[in-house]
């Protein structure tokens, strides 16, 4: 009889593709979420049993229809929390996703192809991924965000590896030992989790060694500060990737990795290439809204730097519409939101930041605070109104490229404009 997997948030990003990838291995799927949307329709018409609401009462119901044998749920778990409570009062197992995926991978026997680091994880994952389908390598995969060319989340049963896009926040990732990882750029994040950037970096040491085979960049190599003694293929960021026609220089350093893993896999270097080319881009990662309008999911320094590079390759005027991502981060990184980070904008429009899980002893940092070491006049403080919008059509009316930044609600905002 197949196992019952009851999945709390199952329209998340994260929790929403592993249900995917439970249907296809033929595991019987419920679960609950606060509203619908179109990850839980999706479900439903798989075949999952979806309840709306998580009051506790869903769990208890499908418990009695037929037992629940493991309960997943999310590391930012609130409105789960009774299901949490029934489930530990009624022996059912639970889990975080991570450490049913590793299950699912060990049951079916996949070689995992794991994408970890920093910066770049879910493009890097999103190229791996359409490469081997244009390359018909079989594979199953889980991605945290939405493709136009596949579901998010898939089981293939004639696949002999998994692709992960493998985060490091709570330490998820340390639940796996890859056959092969994929390390994009390494910069210190998460501090609710790594206190200090030693304890960062030793949670990457140790994946590394958990990995059979590890592809990276010598400068992320330099920034581990040790040497994990296990197979590394380390690779000269300076090097030519003229071959390579994706926008953004972080882009192609990713791409290039990922051209290394197929090279291992047993393809061509020029076939690599070629599939690796076509890629036609993953859902909030420089996704085009209309021709002049960019929305991404970045919130870190490094991130606004390398997409604001990328920006500057597309277009010649670009115009940034930032939203910083939780006030307890920005405690940590106000220092490095400097005039280098910010020379390909030609304009800044910053917003109040994104609240979410904070310290409520914390001062919350204004627009003007965070963006002091910056240029005169580069900066504009604005909120997310109807101004904003009227600025945003001048400048795209313009022929500017506008670049609508975050992990908050700014993507949605714009969308909904837009609508």
């Amino acid at each position: 009889m197949a196992m019952r997997i009851y999945f709390s948030g199952i329209g998340g990003v994260g929790i929403g593709p592993l249900a995917q990838v439970a249907i296809d291995a033929g595991y019987d799927v419920v679960g609950s979420d606060m509203e619908e949307s179109p990850q839980t329709q999706m479900l439903k018409g798989r075949g999952a049993t979806v309840y709306i609401g998580q009051t506790g009462d869903e769990i208890k119901q499908a418990h009695h229809e037929k037992y629940i044998d493991w309960f997943v749920y999310t590391a930012f778990l609130t409105d789960g929390l009774k299901e949490l409570e029934f489930a530990k009062a009624h022996n059912i197992r639970c889990s975080k996703r991570d450490e049913l995926l590793a299950e699912i991978i060990k049951e079916k026997d996949l070689s995992l192809i794991a994408v970890a680091g920093t910066h770049g994880k879910t493009t890097t994952t999103g190229i791996l991924m359409y490469a081997m389908k244009e390359l018909g390598i079989p594979l199953s995969y889980s991605i945290g965000t939405t493709v136009s060319w596949g579901p998010s989340g898939l089981y293939n049963n004639a696949s002999k590896h998994f692709v992960y896009e493998c985060d490091e926040y709570d330490r998820n990732f340390l639940h796996f030992e890859p056959a092969i990882s994929i390390i994009t750029a390494l910069d210190y994040d998460h501090v609710d989790t790594y206190p200090t950037e030693k304890d960062y970096r030793d949670a990457f040491v140790q994946f590394l060694q958990q990995s059979g085979q590890n592809v990276l960049w010598e400068k992320d190599l330099r920034y581990l500060h040790a040497d994990p003694m296990t197979d590394l293929d380390a690779y000269d960021e300076h090097m030519d990737l003229s071959h390579i026609k994706l926008p953004g220089v972080h882009v192609r350093q990713n791409a290039f990795l990922v051209q290394k893993v197929l090279e291992g896999l047993g393809t061509a270097a020029d076939d690599a290439v070629r599939a690796i080319n076509a890629f036609p881009g993953t859902s909030r990662r420089f996704e085009r809204l209309t021709d002049h309008l960019v929305s991404d999911y970045g919130h870190h320094p490094s991130e606004i730097k390398a997409t604001l590079q990328m920006a500057k390759e597309v277009s010649d005027k670009v115009v940034l519409v930032y939203q910083p991502h939780q006030n307890v981060r920005q405690h940590e990184i106000r220092a490095d939101y400097t005039t280098e980070v910010f020379q390909a904008a030609d304009k800044v429009y910053w917003l109040p930041t994104y609240l979410s899980r904070e310290d409520p002893a914390l001062e919350i940092l204004t627009p003007e605070q965070l963006s002091s070491q910056l240029p005169e006049g580069l900066v504009t403080p604005m909120e997310m109104d109807d101004e904003l919008w009227q600025r945003i059509n001048e400048h795209t009316a313009a022929g500017e490229l506008v670049l609508v930044m975050g992990a908050g609600s700014v993507d949605n905002w714009a969308r909904q404009q837009l609508a």
